[in-house]
């Protein structure tokens, strides 16, 4: 006949578990921090660009919408909410994509 586990048997199956499982969530949130800073740079250097282009004059709903979401998403990264720092940041570089586009329309259509 088999004896059930003993409790400290069980304590420290548990307790690996939950420490495979703490690992596993701080490497999420690590991978996290460096999606959301990738993203953040590429979303900042697409502003420039915009910028660039005068996507302030031509297209200031989408520049503007962008910088304030890439704001957000700093504000996000420095509290480490990554998750919505990530989403934020591609906000902001689908913004900016779209500032890049109608400045550069603009450009075309004005000859220049």
């Amino acid at each position: 006949m088999k004896t059930p586990a003993s409790h400290g048997q069980l304590s420290r199956a548990s307790a690996s578990l939950a420490l495979v499982v703490i690992a596993l969530a701080g490497g999420s949130t690590a991978g996290c921090g460096v999606l959301y800073a990738a993203k953040a740079n590429v979303a900042a250097g697409d502003l420039e660009q915009a910028k660039t282009l005068k996507a302030d004059e031509l297209a200031p709903y989408e520049y503007y919408s962008g910088k304030a979401y890439l704001e957000k998403a700093m504000e996000e990264a420095a509290t480490a909410e990554y998750g919505d720092a990530v989403d934020f940041a591609g906000r902001a570089g689908d913004f900016a994509d779209k500032a890049i586009e109608l400045s550069r329309a603009a450009h075309e259509g004005s000859g220049r």
